[in-house]
Parts: structure tokens; sequence; C-alpha cells
């Protein structure tokens, strides 16, 4: 063999080590930070979005929970919507749905926040008994409702704040 035969073959194992590291980098990479959480608008790029993450699936029917004997007044008072107003998202409205919301990390959420600190399956909201429940699903960092730590469901009303790390979610009506 020539020495130029074997320079290539020595260059070309040297490009397949290095592939193969890098490789094994982004498996363990993955397998270390979870899930990637994508983007779903451009910011920051002066157009506007395709696709918007507060609108229902197809077909969703929002939620408007009317216990009886109660006034016009107190009606009011039922979130139909919950705005975030600090993080990444802020500005981003979703209708409550009556099947419920769950937020968190994971792109299947139907609200996912870009957060550090916020879980995979952070935190659910739900219609029951005619009113709405916030319900921490066992996230690490915990979900804040007001200053205090949900540890079992609680109910909330028009105005409550959720905190979600950095992110802070309003119900409104």
């Amino acid at each position: 063999m020539s020495e130029l035969t074997l320079t290539l073959l020595r260059l070309g194992l040297l490009v397949l080590l290095w592939l193969f590291i890098f490789s094994i980098a982004g498996v363990l990479r993955s397998d270390i930070y979870g899930t990637r959480v994508s983007r779903r608008s451009q910011r920051g790029s002066g157009r506007a979005p395709t696709s918007s993450p507060a609108r229902p699936a197809a077909g969703a029917a929002t939620v408007t929970p009317q216990p009886q004997g109660r006034s016009r007044r107190a009606a009011k008072r039922v979130p139909t919507s919950l705005l975030v107003t600090e993080g990444p998202l802020a500005g981003t409205s979703l209708p409550l749905r009556a099947s419920g919301i769950v937020i968190g990390r994971n792109p299947e959420c139907a609200l996912v926040v870009d957060d550090d600190y916020a879980s995979g399956r952070h935190c659910r909201l739900y219609a029951a008994d005619g009113q709405w429940f916030v319900e921490d699903l066992g996230s690490t960092n915990g979900t804040f409702l007001g200053r205090d730590r949900l540890t079992q469901p609680r109910p909330v009303q028009t105005g409550s704040t959720l905190r979600i790390g950095r992110t802070v979610l309003e119900l409104r009506s």
C-alpha cells in the first residue's frame, strides 16, 4: 500500500470515530434533557405566526358552567379563558374546554409552556360541579395558586393567578 492510501484510510477512520462520538453525545443529551420543546410561534421575526397555540382543536367546545340558582353577577365570575401574563408566551390566550386542559412542556399538552421549570405534564384545569379546579400533576417544581403551592386540587375563579416556573397564567371570563 502506498503512503497516500494509508493516510486516506486513517483520515476516514478518524471521521467515522468523530461521527460516532457526536451521535453518542446526541443520544445522551436527549436522555438527560428529555423531549425538545418546539416553539409554536415565531417570536421576533416580525411576521404573524401561521397557527396560534391558543386555538382549541376543531370541534372542541368551550364550557361555561352556569350553576343553577345563582344571580347573573355570580355567573360572570366563572372563568372562560386562560391568559399567559408573564413568561415566554405572554399574551397567549386559551379558551377553557369542557374536557379540561393540561399545561406543560410536552407537545401533547393543550398549552405548551417553554419554561425550564415546567414539567412535561405540569398541571391541569378541569370543570366539576359547576366550577373550575386546578390540579398539580406531580410536577418537580410545583404549581402555585397565588402564593400557595398546590398539594391537592383547588377551585379557581376569574382573576386567579397560576404560576408555573417563570410563567404566570390568569383566569379570565
